[in-house]
């Protein structure tokens, strides 16, 4: 499945959030949203989700609108892994993951081989096996991340779209997280990831999506996207620049004349 997103605009108030934004999310890939605090990327990927509206412009599935591809057959398609993490809901783990399964099933009917093999497969990719008897708001907050995104995968949609995966997680994890964004995408799946992180976004992205103000700045490979002159104008920063066992690492380095700093949006 591709999506096809043309001018999309929205704003909240007289605040323009997003503008003529103009993107394609291709199966197979990892695609990095990135851009400072305030630059429109969790509007841009709910947006992307089915789960708020533009004020203009148009997204398409396959060629079709959400509205036409209908509710239910987007929940299946799409896989959503929400800002935050904290919760205090009295579910194990195990029911937790299992909520992934629920657009594959019609209303009332119990569970399936299938959809216990899948909550198994996320349950272990995201290391949480050994907390299936533990509930959600027993675990710290690295835990609960990890056990929501076991709910996203679990879904086993051909799109997953994570704001913030890694917030909240220590470094081995969000190493971990990366890579398994990574592989997810190398399965055949379409992965959109909001990253703050530039380090991990260059090393792990295939393809960058880079957003300031609400506009779509630039898009590409890594290398494209994040060259000194955009990170100057949109981080206000330097970087070095270096590569370790084949792989490229971007490390900011310090503030570039007349960097800025705004609220997240």
């Amino acid at each position: 499945m591709t999506i096809e997103a043309r001018n999309l605009s929205i704003a909240f108030g007289s605040k323009t959030v997003l503008q003529d934004v103009d993107l394609d999310l291709r199966p197979g890939e990892c695609l990095g949203l990135i851009g400072p605090n305030g630059a429109g990327k969790t509007t841009l990927l709910r947006i992307l989700a089915g789960l708020a509206r533009p004020a203009a412009g148009t997204l398409r599935y396959d060629g079709q609108s959400a509205a036409a591809l209908g509710r239910p057959a987007l929940a299946r398609r799409i896989a959503y892994l929400a800002q935050g993490g904290e919760a205090a809901w009295p579910l194990s783990v195990e029911a937790v993951v299992g909520l992934g399964r629920l657009p594959h099933r019609r209303p009332l009917a119990g569970a399936k081989p299938d959809d216990a093999a899948a909550i198994m497969r996320a349950l272990q990719v995201c290391d949480v096996a050994d907390l299936t008897d533990r509930t959600l708001g027993t675990l710290s907050g690295g835990e609960q991340r990890r056990v929501l995104l076991a709910r996203a995968l679990a879904v086993e949609a051909p799109y997953l779209l994570a704001d913030e995966p890694l917030a909240g997680l220590d470094p081995l994890h969000q190493l971990e997280v990366m890579e398994l964004l990574r592989r997810t995408a190398r399965r055949g799946a379409g992965v959109v990831v909001v990253l703050h992180d530039l380090t991990l976004a260059a090393r792990f992205c295939d393809r960058l999506a880079l957003l300031d103000h609400g506009s779509l700045i630039a898009a590409g490979t890594p290398a494209e996207v994040l060259d000194d002159t955009q990170l100057a104008a949109v981080f206000g920063i330097t970087a070095l620049r270096g590569s370790h066992e084949g792989e490229p690492f971007l490390l900011p380095w310090r503030a570039a004349p007349d960097g800025t700093d705004d609220d997240e949006r």
